[in-house]
Parts: structure tokens; C-alpha cells; sequence
């Protein structure tokens, strides 16, 4: 029987600091898509990529990743698999911006130097750190640290892309050009086995723009999932945010955009 590709949770339970942050959580992730996760702070969006990333343990429950188990695997195997973006992440040494891309692109890999190279000139021209790839990542800006750190999850070359607010610290025109990067290293991949993206996100909007299907989590589980008309509908959104958006359409693209209010009633609160 060939192996179902993709990642799978089922029935997964991850606690943290003693409380069940993930609690029997079920979900697949199927190659060839950016997929979104969303809810509100503490729903369990972070731990869940932790947990796909290894650096949380699932109490119980399984995670099986394109047939294999993601338990029994070594940390080199599941570096071809996984790459991340983890949410935050202090860099106190001082390497320099291709230094620290380096470290993804020779990640579980014995590729040769000459790939390796390629694989770090290719991520650093992703993420516009190219002009300073031999700077001290000590020196640089948030913004600029967050996209070195997103070149190293790209340059990984993984099959699966974890991201953790990506957007983080970064201003609109990189944000837009990070979105489009996903969206082409995921849809315009020469690979016959295409990789696949998740990421954390706090903006709904952004969300709905870049994402092919968005997961919205609440207290540790999926309250909606599909398309991001679907998984987005204003109900949905008041039920677990507590805030009812109008929902209307992006004129350039069609994609769903969410107004909200800028304050609410005493009613509405």
C-alpha cells in the first residue's frame, strides 16, 4: 500500500506548563497548498507547530509525516522534511546573514558545497537579504533579522515549511513580497512531489489573501476549516473572537476581506 503523502495529526494532545494546550486535535495537510492557521492568542496555533517541528512532545496522539511516523525518525530525516520558522528566536552569536542561511541549507543534507551555495544565494534573493549577506546578524534590524531567519527556513529546502508570524517586524512591501515567496515556493514548485506551507498568522486578511485553506483553532481545537470564504465566514469569526466583521470582496483578486469595527457598543461587547 503506497504511503498517504502529506501530514497528519490524530488525536493529538500537547500540554504545556501543565495545561493541555492541544486537546485531541485532528487535522491533515496535504501537499500543494498554503494552509493558515488562526484564533486567538492561546488557542494553540505555536504549540501545534512545535509539536510538527519537535520542539514540543505531544502527550499523546500521533503525527505522521508523508507515511512515517515523525516520532521514530532521526532529527537529520525529519530536517528533509521540516523546515521552521519558529515565533521567536534570539541570534546572540555573531555570524553573519549567510552564515545563518547556511545552517538550513546544510541541514540533514549531504549536498555538495556548489548546492549549498546555490540553495543560500537562492533564499537570501527570496527574502531581499542579498546586499547583506555578510553583514553580523548582531547588527541588523527586526525586520532584517526576520527575513535571515525566513531565508534559513527557505534555504532548507524542506518539504514542509512551518512559519510562526512570519510577518512579524516586517513593513508592508516586505510582508507582500513575503507572501508571494510562500505562495511560489509552495504553487511553482519543479518538484513532482510539491511541498507544502503552514503558518501561524494573527491578520485574518492576510490570511484570506495568501492562503488556499485556513484552519481557525480555539482552546486547543479546530472550530473551522476550509476555504478562507468558508472558515472565515462572520459568524465564525464573532463565535470564536468575540467581534463580528463584515465580509465584502477584494476588487483586484476576489479573495474575502474582513472589515471590523473600530469600536463596539456596550451591547455588542
Amino acid at each position: 500500500m503506497t504511503a498517504m503523502p502529506g501530514v497528519h495529526l490524530n488525536r493529538l494532545s500537547v500540554p504545556v506548563a501543565g495545561r493541555e494546550v492541544i486537546d485531541g486535535l485532528t487535522l491533515s495537510i496535504r501537499p500543494g497548498t498554503v494552509v493558515g492557521l488562526v484564533g486567538p492568542n492561546g488557542c494553540g496555533k505555536s504549540t501545534l507547530l512545535r509539536s510538527l517541528y519537535r520542539a514540543a512532545r505531544p502527550r499523546s496522539g500521533t503525527i505522521v509525516i508523508d507515511g512515517r511516523s515523525l516520532a521514530e525518525l532521526s532529527f537529520g530525516d525529519s530536517a528533509k522534511l521540516v523546515a521552521a520558522l519558529p515565533q521567536e528566536e534570539r541570534t546572540e552569536l555573531d555570524f553573519t546573514v549567510a552564515e545563518v542561511v547556511a545552517l538550513g541549507a546544510t541541514a540533514g543534507t549531504d549536498a555538495a558545497p556548489d548546492q549549498i551555495e546555490r540553495a543560500v544565494r537562492r533564499a537570501l534573493e527570496r527574502t531581499g537579504m542579498s546586499g547583506h549577506a555578510d553583514r553580523s546578524v548582531l547588527g541588523l534590524s527586526g525586520g532584517e533579522r526576520q527575513r535571515t531567519l525566513v531565508a534559513r527556513a527557505f534555504a532548507q529546502r524542506a518539504r514542509y515549511l512551518l512559519l510562526d508570524e512570519p510577518t512579524n517586524h516586517l513593513d508592508l512591501r516586505h510582508q507582500l513580497d513575503l507572501s508571494a515567496e510562500v505562495r511560489r515556493y509552495v504553487h511553482e514548485s519543479p518538484s513532482p512531489d510539491p511541498p507544502a506551507a503552514v503558518l501561524a498568522l494573527h491578520d485574518l486578511n492576510l490570511a484570506a489573501g495568501l492562503c488556499d485553506r485556513v484552519v481557525v483553532m480555539s482552546e486547543g481545537a479546530v472550530v473551522a476549516d476550509g476555504a478562507p470564504e468558508e472558515s472565515l465566514d462572520p459568524g465564525i469569526v464573532e463565535t470564536v473572537y468575540g467581534v463580528r466583521p463584515t465580509l465584502a470582496r477584494r476588487p483586484d483578486t476576489g479573495a474575502p476581506h474582513l472589515f471590523f469595527p473600530l469600536t463596539q457598543t456596550q451591547e455588542d461587547s
